[in-house]
């Protein structure tokens, strides 16, 4: 049967990947909001939920964690892939050939997807956090366990079920040829319910370099109804697009439908972080962990920093100020003779060199004067 066909037939399946039959009813704002998940899909409010803040101070090292093993991802074929907007995120359905290795079991690929955020140049939309620090979006390819369940609806409910790839994204200066293939053409699926066959390009080109460092824990799906059956790995290295790139994704999707009566933007489709709870973050590497400052921290730092420095300004001051005046009480005027003038100077010197002459050369008595002979 036709690839094209079967991923047609199959979109209420990939759909509801990430979501449940009502996945209408659910929104990221709103009256079924974040905050009110967890009163509609009860598994939302469980111990085990995704996404987290991975903190690097925080993970274990585990050495026997390989690198993740992509399987099949550059073998796309010549059909095309099928980019679809569910109201939600744009989604891409993969052939079954595709999958990953390296993990605990064999899991094949069923679909990718993205989040993201409204700000252009705010580092704001990935779903997990390193070390509280998000970036502009987040890659997740998503997998099910062919070892241990027969298909997708049983896998998604159980443990050990999923297995999803996350790939942080930033936005830089150059153009992401890979990611383009998916970007360049949003604007074909604008609104919710809308479709477009893509030409088929190397999954692989959506993946960071290093496949070798990672974090990985056991989570959920981000969206309702959020089964707790994910093997979560959370690629170290971020991947970039362009700044362009990232606006085209922020501002040309709807989450509404055509026929709507006023579009809405598809913005800020991403879960804020959950608590990690019991649970445990693996490292595959040993992080080299960077303190981080939020800008208050930034501030306090600076501020204390000038205060110290005008702190330690005033002491040197006392000081030198301190040992000039005792200085001076060791040459008090009461203490030494008061200077004299040059005049006073030299009728001193000329006293005291009469009074030297009288006291060594004493003057000879008068001879008598000769008498006049007779």
């Amino acid at each position: 049967m036709d690839f094209v066909w079967i991923t047609v037939a199959l979109f209420p399946f990939y759909k509801c990947v990430e979501c449940s039959g009502t996945a209408k009813e659910w929104t990221y704002t709103g009256a079924v909001g974040q905050p009110e998940w967890a009163e509609f899909f009860p598994e939302c409010g469980g111990s085990n939920q995704s996404p987290v803040n991975v903190d690097t101070l925080q993970t274990l090292y585990d050495p026997t964690l390989i690198p993740v093993q992509p399987l099949g991802y550059n073998q796309h074929g010549k059909r095309p892939f099928i980019l679809y907007n569910n109201g939600h995120t744009v989604q891409m359905a993969l052939p079954h050939w595709m999958g990953v290795a390296g993990l605990p079991w064999h899991y094949s690929a069923v679909q990718l997807h993205l989040h993201w955020g409204s700000k252009v140049g705010v580092a704001t939309g990935s779903e997990h956090t390193i070390n509280g620090q998000s970036t502009a979006a987040e890659l997740h390819i998503v997998h099910y366990n062919t070892e241990i369940y027969a298909n997708m609806s049983e896998a998604k409910t159980q443990e050990n079920g999923l297995a999803v790839l996350a790939i942080l994204i930033e936005a830089g200066k150059d153009v992401n040829e890979g990611y383009g293939s998916i970007l360049n053409y949003l604007g074909h699926i604008r609104y919710a319910g809308q479709n477009v066959a893509i030409p088929a390009f190397d999954i692989e080109s959506l993946l960071p370099d290093n496949l070798s460092q990672y974090f990985r824990y056991n989570g959920s799906l981000t969206t309702p109804p959020c089964h707790q059956s994910v093997l979560w790995t959370i690629f170290n290295e971020r991947v970039k697009i362009s700044h362009s790139q990232l606006t085209k994704l922020q501002t040309v999707l709807y989450s509404s439908k055509v026929d709507g009566a006023e579009p809405i933007a598809l913005q800020d489709n991403y879960r804020t972080t959950q608590p990690l709870n019991y649970r445990t973050v693996l490292s595959s590497f040993i992080p080299v962990s960077v303190k981080i400052y939020t800008a208050g921290e930034i501030t306090a730092i600076v501020i204390g920093s000038l205060c110290g420095c005008i702190g330690l300004a005033v002491i040197i001051c006392f000081i030198v100020k301190t040992i000039r005046l005792t200085s001076s009480w060791d040459v008090l005027p009461s203490i030494q003779p008061a200077p004299q003038s040059r005049s006073q100077n030299m009728a001193q010197e000329h006293k005291e060199d009469t009074a030297l002459k009288m006291t060594t050369n004493p003057t000879k008595p008068e001879e008598a004067a000769p008498q006049p002979e007779t």
